[in-house]
């Protein structure tokens, strides 16, 4: 028999019911690093996917390289003042997968010193971009995001958009060699638009301990509503894996590793290039 009109209705609020009663009486579970998958898929990844679906009208491309099981470390390029990237990443990677799969980030040391915000990285999935708990979550066989340039990338000025910035030392490839995981590079188009970074106010950044206070055509001339990001058309492509499972002895060889970091940096910025002959016009349909 068909539904009813109010039947839809009826079972969201059931659901939504039945949510509450479960967060209230704490029967849900979370694993070691604090993920919770069910407010994941309950609360944040809705909200993301109004950002990256209709405000952002994301298409994402080469979901096919990434695997079905097993674990693979996800680099992507970093950009747009306020890392909304990985978030967008992150939900726009669960939906589009067919295995649905969640991508466990790796954020900075500051991420995880911010009261409430800490908190919700650990909710969504995400740890401190160091080895050991990088290295844990593969060996488990999760997803793991990173973003190689950290702040160097989000904190970028306009006019630097879309050129990659140094990646560190190369410990993302250190763990992937360690634990024999596949290298999944994603570029991602269409973040430096959402904030550009006109001017970087040094002295400020210094008196509030940020690693950067950024100027933009919207902030802080407008307060709050400057942190609405602009509409930009946004381009995700992931890129065909790296096997690194021959490489394994060679985890602790600077010129490996060194080698394999620029591999990658290459393959996200060549492709880089490709999206930005794809996109024009940064705000278009």
């Amino acid at each position: 028999m068909a539904d009813r009109p109010g039947d839809h209705w009826d079972r969201k609020v059931a659901n939504g019911l039945a949510f509450l009663r479960r967060r209230l009486a704490g029967d849900y579970e979370v694993d070691e690093f604090g993920f919770d998958p069910e407010l994941t898929d309950a609360v944040f990844h809705p909200l993301l996917r109004l950002l990256y679906r209709d405000w952002f009208r994301t298409e994402v491309s080469g979901v096919e390289h990434v695997p079905v099981d097993g674990p693979a470390l996800v680099v992507g390029n970093h950009s747009g003042t306020v890392a909304l990237d990985a978030l967008i990443l992150s939900a726009a990677l669960h939906d589009k997968h067919p295995a649905h799969r969640y991508l466990r980030l790796l954020g900075a040391d500051l991420v995880f010193r911010m009261p409430v915000v800490s908190e919700l990285a650990r909710k969504t999935g995400g740890t401190v971009a160091c080895n050991p708990d990088a290295e844990r979550l593969l060996g488990g066989g999760d997803l793991v995001g990173v973003f190689p340039e950290g702040f160097k990338g989000i904190g970028k000025l306009y006019a630097d958009r879309y050129k990659l910035q140094r990646f560190g030392r190369g410990g993302f490839v250190s763990a992937a060699l360690r634990t024999g995981t596949p290298i999944v590079p994603v570029a991602i188009v269409g973040g430096e638009e959402i904030y550009p970074m006109l001017a970087d106010i040094k002295p400020l950044a210094r008196l509030l301990k940020l690693p950067y206070f950024p100027v933009t055509p919207t902030f802080p001339w407008l307060g709050p509503l400057g942190m609405v990001p602009l509409p930009s058309k946004w381009l995700i492509e992931f890129c065909p894996p790296i096997p690194t499972a021959h490489l394994t002895d060679s985890a602790d060889d600077p010129l490996v590793v060194f080698n394999l970091a620029d591999q990658v940096r290459e393959t996200i910025q060549q492709t880089l290039h490709t999206l930005l002959e794809r996109r024009p016009d940064p705000f278009g349909p």
